[in-house]
């Protein structure tokens, strides 16, 4: 009789737990937040401030597109130097505000030492998790994600989780090249799906942020 009865807790067990663990198995693979990615870079971060970056980019076209002038406020997330975050900080001025966001501890730092010694007062940096920014509500008017796409193990939830510090009317601007997700690049048609299923509508697509076609320039806002 005892045999008999835990037989019987045991598949009421695994009845009980079974659905709830196949749901969760069903939903991420239903959401792609499972797609490969590739491995964050933990390497020299000085590798970023390549001479010619910023008319290769055209960094400045990239900001007058995400609205990003004096006074505003702005996320770059996955800093890593900081090469965006200094230029953003420049151009929003004292009466703005960049918050640098990135996994990396070792990224936050040297842009906290950066912002400093290049007298940029208004640059905030924010050690994050892997699918949050960690970003205050309500506080920013434009963000970048710069060549970082492709490294986001959980796109979709870092994308959900992003739109509460979004203001009202605010871009979300992402700049990666195609690829395969494993070798620093993902689709554009992916970035796309996946915003979309985060709860973004694609406002306007550039290709001109490399002259060889490969790098694409997508800004997307809260669909309504």
């Amino acid at each position: 009789m005892f045999k008999a009865r835990i037989v019987i807790v045991a598949l009421l067990l695994a009845f009980t737990i079974h659905p709830v663990i196949a749901a969760s198995a069903q939903n991420s693979t239903a959401s792609g937040e499972q797609r490969k990615t590739s491995e964050p870079y933990t390497g020299d971060l000085s590798v970023f401030d390549s001479p010619g970056r910023e008319d290769r980019l055209q960094i400045k076209r990239v900001m007058d597109i995400l609205g990003i002038a004096p006074g505003k406020s702005v996320a770059d997330i996955g800093a890593g130097s900081g090469w965006f975050t200094v230029r953003a900080a420049r151009r929003v001025g004292g009466s703005g505000t960049v918050y640098a966001v990135d996994i990396n501890p070792e990224a936050t730092r040297y842009i906290s030492e950066r912002a400093q010694k290049e007298q940029l007062q208004n640059v905030k940096a924010i050690l994050s998790t892997p699918d949050n920014p960690l970003l205050p509500a309500g506080s920013v008017d434009a963000v970048l994600l710069l060549k970082a796409y492709h490294e986001v193990a959980q796109p979709v939830v870092l994308l959900r989780n992003l739109r509460a510090a979004l203001r009202p009317g605010a871009k979300v601007g992402v700049i990666d090249r195609n690829g395969n997700d494993e070798n620093h690049g993902v689709g554009r048609d992916v970035v796309i799906r996946e915003a979309q299923e985060a709860g973004y509508k694609l406002f306007e697509q550039y290709d001109f942020v490399k002259g060889d076609k490969m790098d694409y320039f997508l800004v997307f806002t809260e669909a309504k």
